[in-house]
């Protein structure tokens, strides 16, 4: 039985403190200069039982997902480029032009392609079939090195360029030289074997590896499958509803 008294008495020591709202805390604090214990006591339990909205308490690890990776070679690159129209035509030996900097000066252009070749990069096209590369090779011009993939000292007036890349999923090796002067040469694609043994390694590892993922999904959907009527049997029989199809704890009560 609660008493009246002590419930007017408590009423009216509340209503006696002035009360403020702090938008921070939200919560109420008392500004009087005394504060009754009983009613600090209940400021505790009240501030004690709040509970703030923390993102990081609640957050949930996101589940791994089940992603494809795009392969960056075909699995028989060698069949490919003896058999792929494009590529037979540019390991041809052909004619080759710099691209770069059409609407300049000749001069420029030419100052531009040497630059752009001690920075290891340039753009050219093969002129029978139009196709424009952009390439992409180490110009370290140290004379101890062998294989060099820019050389401006192995002809007076030229730049012999090598360049490794991947095309439609093959390995290749671009070859030739052009002129400092006319900005144009000879050139051809090679296929690079060394580089496709490389890729082919990697393509084969990334093949295992998503099978390997397959057949752990397959494993836990079907240990689902098999576990799932049990469970949905012991739903029904404490009479919870399940979400499939079935006997319902509302029918049970019947």
């Amino acid at each position: 039985m609660v008493d009246k008294n002590n419930c007017l008495a408590i009423r009216n020591k509340i209503e006696y403190i002035p009360q403020s709202y702090n938008t921070t805390t939200a919560a109420f604090h008392s500004t009087a200069q005394e504060v009754d214990p009983f009613l600090e006591k209940m400021n505790e339990a009240a501030l004690a039982s709040m509970i703030y909205n923390d993102p990081i308490g609640i957050y949930e690890q996101p589940r791994p997902r089940f992603i494809f990776k795009m392969p960056r070679v075909v699995p028989d690159q060698k069949a490919k480029f003896e058999s792929d129209e494009l590529f037979r035509r540019l390991s041809r030996e052909s004619e080759i032009r710099y691209t770069g900097y059409r609407e300049r000066a000749q001069e420029e252009r030419q100052m531009r392609f040497h630059n752009g070749c001690r920075e290891g990069h340039t753009e050219i096209s093969f002129v029978t079939s139009g196709t424009n590369l952009q390439l992409v090779f180490n110009a370290t011009q140290n004379p101890y090195l062998h294989d060099k993939e820019c050389d401006f000292d192995k002809e007076h007036g030229k730049v012999y360029i090598k360049s490794y890349f991947i095309m439609n999923g093959v390995c290749v090796r671009f070859r030739g030289w052009l002129d400092l002067e006319r900005l144009d040469g000879s050139g051809c694609l090679e296929f690079d074997e060394r580089r496709a043994l490389h890729e082919d390694q990697i393509l084969r590892e990334q093949i295992e590896r998503y099978n390997l993922r397959l057949r752990e999904f397959e494993d836990s959907k079907r240990a689902y499958r098999d576990s799932r009527p049990e469970v949905d049997m012991e739903a029904v029989r404490r009479g919870v509803p399940t979400g499939g199809i079935g006997v319902g704890a509302s029918m049970w009560r019947r």
